[in-house]
C-alpha cells in the first residue's frame, strides 16, 4: 500500500480511501467486518463514514471493527456531520450546538476518544460560518479531532473558511470530499486549483459513478432500468444519469479492455492518475467488490488512454450530474 500526506499536513493516508457509507445498512454487520479487517491486512488505513450514514449504524459497526482488532492508533479514522439527525429545528446544520453536540455523538459510537478527520458533510448557508469555523477549531483545542475538512463546497466558501480560520489563528481546513469521476469533472474548474493553491487534499467521491462506470449497464439504461439494480432502486442516481453518460460508459469500458483491465478498475485507476487528487472513495457492499476495488491500485493507464478520456468527457465538463444534491452548483451538462 502507498501511503501519501492529506493535504499539506504531515498526516499520512492510504491512496485509497475505504467508504463505509454501506455498513449497517446493504452490508451486513458480519461482512462489514470481514472487509474493515482485509483493508488492515491491506494497509488500507483511511476509513471514511458518517454521522447519518444508517442512523448511526456505520459507525456503530467501525467502532466495533476498532475494538476487535485494536486498530484504533492504526487507523486514520475520518466522519462527518451536518446532515439530518433528528425532526428538530437543531438537528441539522453546522451550528455550534448541532456541531458539538453530534461529535460526542460520533466518539460514542465509534467508541474512541478522537476523530482524526471531521468533515462537514454539506455546506450550511444558514449558519454563520464564523460560528461554524469557531466551533470546529474547538473540537480541535479540546482533543476531540485532529483535523477537519469540507464536503461538496464551493471554492468560494473553502476559501472564506481557510481565511476566516487563518486570520483569528484557528485550525484550518485540510481537504475538499468531493464529486469526481469520469462522467463529472466539474471539479476541475475553480475547486481543483484552490484545493492545490492552499494546500488542501482532495477525496474523491463515487469513482465509479454510482454503478454506471462498471460497464454493466446498456446505453438505454435509463428508459428501462434493469430490475434488481441500484438504477432502479434509486430515484437519486436516475436524476444524476443522462443517455450521454451511458454512452460514455460504454466508450470507457472498450477503452478498459484495450488497456487490459476492465472499466471498474480504470474508473478508479484515472482518479489515481489525476494531479491533486489524494486518496479516492470506495464503497464496496461485499468483500468481492472491495477486492475488485483495491486491484485498481495495480493499473497503470498509458497517456493515449487518458487522452482518450479528455476527448469523451472534457476536462472541467460532465455528462452526468453528481452535484445535484449540492445545494448550490447549478451548470449544464454536455
Amino acid at each position: 500500500m502507498e501511503y501519501v500526506s492529506l493535504g499539506r499536513t504531515g498526516l499520512k493516508v492510504s491512496r485509497l480511501c475505504l467508504g463505509c457509507m454501506n455498513f449497517g445498512g446493504r452490508t451486513s454487520e458480519e461482512e462489514s467486518l470481514q472487509i474493515l479487517r482485509q483493508a488492515l491486512d491491506d494497509g488500507l488505513i483511511f476509513w471514511d463514514t458518517a454521522n447519518v450514514y444508517n442512523k448511526g449504524r456505520s459507525e456503530e459497526i467501525v467502532g466495533k471493527a476498532l475494538r476487535l482488532y485494536g486498530a484504533r492508533n492504526q487507523v486514520i479514522l475520518a466522519t462527518k456531520v451536518t446532515n439530518k439527525m433528528g425532526d428538530g429545528p437543531n438537528d441539522r446544520g453546522s451550528s455550534r450546538r448541532h456541531i458539538m453536540q453530534q461529535v460526542d455523538e460520533s466518539l460514542r459510537r465509534l467508541g474512541t476518544d478522537w476523530i482524526d478527520l471531521y468533515q462537514l458533510h454539506r455546506p450550511d448557508f444558514s449558519t454563520p460560518l464564523e460560528e461554524t469555523v469557531e466551533a470546529l477549531n474547538d473540537c480541535v483545542r479540546a482533543g476531540k479531532i485532529r483535523y477537519w475538512g469540507t464536503s461538496v463546497f464551493p471554492a468560494w466558501r473553502m476559501a472564506e473558511a481557510w481565511w476566516r480560520a487563518e486570520l483569528r489563528g484557528w485550525a484550518k481546513p485540510v481537504c475538499e470530499q468531493a464529486p469526481y469521476n469520469i462522467l463529472d469533472r466539474r471539479v476541475e474548474n475553480e475547486r481543483l486549483p484552490f484545493l492545490q493553491e492552499y494546500g488542501w487534499g482532495l477525496i474523491p467521491w463515487s469513482p465509479l459513478a454510482g454503478g454506471i462506470l462498471t460497464g454493466k449497464y446498456p446505453v438505454d439504461a435509463l428508459e428501462s432500468p434493469p430490475p434488481g439494480t441500484r438504477l432502479a432502486e434509486m430515484a437519486l442516481l436516475r436524476e444524476r444519469a443522462t443517455r450521454r453518460g451511458f454512452e460514455v460508459a460504454r466508450e470507457v469500458a472498450a477503452l478498459a479492455e484495450a488497456v487490459g483491465t476492465n472499466p471498474i478498475r480504470f474508473a478508479i485507476a484515472w482518479l489515481l492518475h489525476r494531479p491533486g487528487v489524494t486518496a479516492p472513495i470506495i464503497g464496496p457492499a461485499s468483500l468481492e467488490q472491495y477486492r475488485e476495488y483495491v486491484a485498481a491500485l495495480d493499473v497503470r493507464i498509458p497517456d493515449d488512454a487518458m487522452r482518450r478520456v479528455d476527448e469523451l468527457v472534457p476536462p472541467g465538463s460532465a455528462v452526468a450530474d453528481f452535484h445535484n444534491n449540492s445545494g448550490w452548483y447549478v451548470g449544464a451538462l454536455l
